[in-house]
């Protein structure tokens, strides 16, 4: 596996090895002892999750705050998604800078997405399955986000606004202004 990390710090893109012959293809999708070697972090994942969603879905910014704040290894296991995260570190030189990436489930890339990090994918391909692993538990009462159109955060997420698909939650999301003056 490769690892890189990009301009915002703590923030890595994971390219693993992949084996494919006529029977398919097999990859070690995560070892801890090489993620923790590669990154330097000590990150152990309390819980998986899984969606599937199609072409058009927008998901997000979402993360969770103070102690339930979670990091995340995020990846796509069949599809595509445009994968954004948004940086929240107010003692941050890159508070405020997102990074987006085309993760899918060809090249198997993950995003390592740090705590107090907002994160959100838009679906690029029918039947898309999208997993991550989480650090901390999911706690309702600790969950945020940003409207995914935010102004000042200036995201082109590369589709027609009336394609996209969000829930009434995500389309009632407060402004990075709001969440952060």
């Amino acid at each position: 596996m490769t690892v890189e990390e990009i301009y915002l710090k703590g923030s890595y893109i994971i390219s693993p090895k992949v084996f494919k012959d006529s029977r398919g293809y097999f990859f070690e999708s995560f070892n801890m002892k090489n993620f923790q070697d590669a990154t330097g972090l000590k990150t152990t994942f309390v819980q998986d999750n899984q969606s599937q969603s199609s072409k058009g879905v927008l998901r997000g910014l979402h993360y969770q705050s103070g102690e339930f704040a979670q990091a995340k290894l995020v990846q796509v296991i069949k599809g595509s998604v445009l994968d954004v995260i948004v940086d929240l570190r107010r003692d941050s030189l890159t508070f405020g800078k997102h990074f987006s990436i085309v993760l899918d489930g060809k090249t198997k890339q993950q995003l390592y997405v740090p705590k107090d990090f907002a994160h959100g994918f838009l679906v690029l391909e029918d039947d898309t399955i999208f997993s991550y692993k989480c650090d901390a538990y999911y706690n309702a009462p600790s969950e945020k986000g940003i409207i995914y159109n935010d102004k000042t955060l200036n995201i082109n997420w590369n589709i027609p606004i009336e394609q996209l698909i969000l829930s009434d939650k995500d389309l009632k999301l407060p402004t990075f202004e709001n969440e952060f003056k």
